[in-house]
């Protein structure tokens, strides 16, 4: 679409449906579409929920720069709705778009937390950490009415078998009380993802995630409750967001944060386009300067799918933000310590039939 007919959409990331890269054909308008063109009769974009069917819940990650192994997604798609979501492109496999329909056709896999049980429950499987989620938001706002993540919190709970989760959403509170009993065995690690402290431009960008100071509540309040919990300044957005990491992590520390991390920015396939379109609508003055530090980080290029140098970067401007995070993390304590979670607890309760054994001694 050409720039004159993007729109701000209220409450959604994206401006537009890009085309999906699998398809053989597209449709691209042109300004006589337009001459009839009213905004007040554009309806505010409702989300569409779709049934996931699925046979499987638990993701394998074989990619050897991320911390976890598998992962629980009982949502593809997410309202959020962030401009820069490197998961936009899962959408396509789905045959939707990256751009509206990520964030507003959302699928449900209404059975996850039975799937899951049924794969803990299998001898085939040995118990390690689980993440949730890779690919959505598993608190996103959905999740307020489903309650998918809080059924596999409580699957995940009567196995003992540890989780770690990362939001943007203070919804994660609900389940504050399961987050304590799991916490009692090293049973959990959470992140709360924080990308600006500017409440206007998490708006822009995020629209439907917690206010940065809701996000950073949340935090205070897991790490009162005895909870590890940190803060994932991420992505860092170069000449837009990256001047805000010391304050960041210094407000990380104080709501008691005792971990952090940070990934630049990186536009995966159809997500350059759509960011690149954020940026003019949004932010239009500052477009040319901040793909020209993503393409600096990124060799050249808008994406970096390389092992290892996707999360950090690389080059000066990648330098940079490696050393302030570092600088900052010790100058407020950060990192100090491993969060190891263990799996020395984990136990499969009874199948339906079977008596639990007891030893009665002689």
């Amino acid at each position: 679409m050409t720039k004159e007919f993007r729109k701000n959409i209220t409450g959604r990331g994206a401006s537009s449906n890009a085309g999906n890269r699998f398809d053989k054909h597209s449709y691209e308008p042109t300004p006589e579409d337009f001459d009839n063109y009213q905004e007040e009769e554009q309806p505010r974009l409702q989300t569409e929920i779709l049934k996931d069917h699925s046979k499987t819940i638990l993701t394998e990650n074989k990619s050897p720069d991320i911390g976890f192994r598998f992962s629980v997604n009982a949502y593809r798609g997410c309202e959020h709705g962030c401009a820069y979501c490197y998961a936009r492109p899962t959408h396509e496999y789905l045959g939707y778009s990256a751009g509206l329909d990520f964030e507003s056709k959302i699928f449900v896999k209404e059975n996850a937390p039975e799937q899951l049980r049924a794969a803990l429950m299998k001898k085939s499987w040995q118990p390690e950490p689980i993440a949730m989620s890779g690919v959505t938001d598993c608190y996103q706002p959905l999740e307020r009415k489903m309650e998918l993540t809080k059924r596999c919190l409580e699957v995940l709970l009567e196995f003992r078998n540890p989780t770690w989760l990362i939001t943007k959403n203070a919804l994660i509170l609900r389940d504050l009380e399961i987050f304590k009993e799991m916490a009692s065995y090293n049973g959990v690690a959470i992140m709360l993802s924080v990308t600006s402290l500017d409440a206007e431009l998490a708006r822009d960008l995020e629209p439907r995630t917690s206010h940065p100071m809701a996000r950073l509540k949340a935090v205070e309040t897991l790490a009162k409750a005895g909870i590890p919990v940190g803060v994932n300044v991420a992505p860092v957005i170069p000449g837009l967001t990256d001047h805000e990491m010391p304050a960041i992590l210094k407000a990380a520390k104080d709501a008691g944060a005792v971990f952090a991390g940070y990934t630049p920015l990186r536009l995966p396939l159809s997500v350059a386009p759509l960011f690149s379109e954020w940026l003019e609508v949004h932010r239009p003055l500052k477009k040319e300067k901040v793909l020209s530090l993503i393409k600096d980080i990124r060799g050249g290029k808008l994406n970096d799918a390389n092992f290892g140098s996707r999360m950090q970067g690389q080059g000066a401007v990648a330098d940079n933000l490696a050393g302030m995070f570092d600088l900052y993390c010790r100058k407020f304590h950060l990192n100090e310590q491993r969060i190891r979670l263990s799996v020395d607890h984990f136990r499969r309760p009874p199948q339906s039939g079977e008596q639990m054994g007891f030893d009665f001694g002689e």
